[in-house]
């Protein structure tokens, strides 16, 4: 059955949830899944100071895949690493995306390179002037994140190579709920590394214009495992070579029977996706959505509060995170199945862009991320149908205009 819509707009934090709120944020939590180590890393510096602990450490190969690299301390701590591995005689390769890493000066990749690292910046405009292909090269964009580390580590997640911390200096002990974004990041110690060295070899030899074979059938159309725990990952993207994430995330929440949880940076569902997730509170499966309460891209969140009328309909629950952003891209099926990765739940991750998922199933896993979850909603405001419906004409007007953008956002 669907649960009671008793609970009060405004989620207080009862000293239950605020004993989960401190676990949650005192930094990384470890499950094993099918055999594996997964570490999730919740903020910013914690992930920073395990990366560089790894690449200290490397002895064969570095291979960073990232949409943002930037030339701030998080950005510099981690190339101050990569150029001594380098210098070193480790492999180092750096695939950057030459929008989403526009900010940052040609001068900080140079140095890279003249340390002995491999550097490319995925889909330049000069290389979109070169191959007469503009605007298909500009709209897809790498928007992965992706580390691989020898043959045994391999790190992937929301978090981009960005100091998210308002400026904070890198501490020495985790830092704080209050510090900066929230995301999910993870730390993957086992034999299904290989898997996600594949997934950055195939990617590099793509953005150097060299042949990329096909991807079975079974992968394209997103298949899940059948086994009681088992960890998957897809390349997202167009074409052939890779599944689309929109085939994941509709076959998991057609699937629910017990409980659907989303944390995402970034909510406008299209197609298919929202086709099968209005469809699960009419078959009972209670649905939970956490959204930033300020978004970084305004646009796109005008755009989710013209879909919050049909979610609220649905009696899909919708909380908004306050006072950080929160930038994670999490879903949770039936405590037992969860894609973490680079996917936001909206046309571009869904259809345009390149992604890295990892479609987990663990019980294991689950609880924790419930509990991460829980976390955000224990500092998040419940927004409720009559509230919204008291949104001025005008701002219900900006709302529809952002939705009509939905497929460009």
């Amino acid at each position: 059955m669907l649960e009671s819509e008793a609970e009060p707009a405004r989620v207080e934090p009862t000293a239950a949830a605020d004993s989960v709120q401190k676990t949650a944020a005192t930094g990384p939590m470890t499950a094993m899944a099918a055999g594996h180590q997964l570490t999730l890393y919740i903020e910013t510096w914690p992930l920073v100071h395990a990366m560089l602990r790894d690449i200290r450490t490397a002895r064969t190969r570095i291979w960073l895949e990232t949409y943002i690299f930037h030339d701030d301390a998080a950005g510099r701590a981690i190339a101050d690493a990569l150029r001594e591995r380098a210098a070193a005689g480790v492999q180092v390769r750096v695939l950057y995306d030459a929008i989403g890493s526009s900010y940052t000066s040609w001068a900080f990749f140079r140095e890279l390179q003249q340390a002995g690292v491999e550097v490319h910046a995925f889909h330049s405009v000069r290389e979109a002037l070169w191959r007469f292909s503009f605007l298909r090269i500009l709209n897809r964009r790498d928007h992965r994140k992706l580390l691989v580390i020898d043959d045994e580590i391999a790190y992937f997640g929301g978090m981009n190579l960005i100091d998210t911390t308002k400026g904070l200096v890198p501490p020495t002990e985790p830092l704080p709920i209050s510090a900066g974004w929230r995301d999910v990041h993870v730390r993957l110690a086992g034999p299904q590394q290989r898997e996600a060295a594949e997934s950055f070899e195939r990617m590099w030899r793509q953005a150097h214009g060299e042949p990329v074979p096909r991807r079975p059938r079974s992968y394209r159309r997103g298949l899940l495992a059948g086994s009681k725990e088992s960890i998957q990952f897809f390349d997202s993207g167009p074409g052939l070579k890779h599944t689309r994430a929109a085939r994941l995330f509709a076959r998991l929440i057609r699937s629910a029977r017990r409980r659907i949880t989303f944390s995402m940076a970034y909510f406008l569902p299209v197609g298919a996706v929202l086709r099968e997730l209005l469809r699960a509170p009419r078959r009972g499966v209670p649905v939970r959505v956490v959204v930033p309460g300020e978004s970084d891209v305004p646009l796109v969140q005008h755009a989710s509060h013209y879909l919050y009328t049909r979610l609220l309909r649905r009696r899909i629950r919708v909380y908004e995170r306050q006072a950080n952003m929160l930038h994670s891209k999490v879903m949770i099926v039936d405590n037992a199945w969860v894609v973490v990765g680079s996917c936001n739940l909206d046309a571009r991750s869904l259809w345009i862009n390149y992604e890295f998922l990892a479609v987990i199933r663990s019980e294991n896993l689950a609880r924790i991320l419930t509990r991460i979850v829980g976390a955000e909603i224990a500092n998040s405001k419940r927004i409720t149908l009559e509230e919204f419906r008291e949104r001025s004409w005008w701002r219900r007007l900006v709302n529809r205009l952002a939705w009509s953008l939905r497929w460009w956002l």
